[in-house]
């Protein structure tokens, strides 16, 4: 179940997980889903810098790249409501988590070590994945990370065999039922 018909998203909804969770492919379904726009993070953090993610890291460090992060998720919340999918590191910051909820709502594309594994094994895009056991450094950071990304304000699991519009009708349904009690949507007139 969708939201009604001639409602509109009122505030920007943060897709937030692990890498490989889904949320810039979930994200974009559902952003055509509800007819609104979708942007992309780590995108915008791109464009802004004039490099890639991973010439950022190598180049200025992991603390430049965070400082950019929060200046775009800053830019971004500060927009028309859209669908955002956040880098999997976002949410991890106190301030970040703070702008999300006071600006728009988290939610958590939830996913398990299996189905991150084989969605990021083969990409060489992942900073953070550059070491002699990708594996393992993942399975670390999702122990790490799951504790704060329980922190929002819903969640969805993405299961393996689920297309992606699935995932996406699930987010959707999701935001449609927590929409009274979170301010997601609004009657237009």
């Amino acid at each position: 179940m969708g939201p009604a018909e001639g409602s509109s998203l009122k505030r920007p909804v943060v897709l937030v997980g692990m890498m490989g969770s889904g949320k810039s492919a979930v994200g974009r379904a559902a952003a055509k889903l509800l007819g609104v726009p979708f942007v992309d993070c780590d995108r915008e953090i791109e464009l802004a810098e004039g490099s890639s993610i991973a010439e950022m890291f190598a180049r200025r460090g992991e603390d430049h790249f965070r400082d950019s992060e929060s200046r775009a998720l800053e830019r971004i919340l500060s927009g028309p409501a859209a669908i955002v999918a956040a880098g999997g590191g976002t949410f991890l910051n106190e301030e970040n988590r703070r702008m999300i909820d006071s600006m728009g709502v988290s939610l958590w594309l939830e996913a398990d070590l299996e189905l991150l594994w084989s969605r990021v094994r083969h990409k060489t895009t992942r900073p953070l994945l550059s070491t002699p056991n990708p594996k393992e450094t993942l399975e670390t950071l999702l122990a790490a990370r799951e504790p704060v990304y329980r922190k929002a304000a819903l969640s969805v699991r993405a299961e393996r065999g689920y297309p992606v519009s699935k995932t996406a009708r699930l987010v959707v349904a999701k935001l449609a039922d927590a929409s009274a009690r979170l301010g997601i949507f609004s009657e237009e007139s």
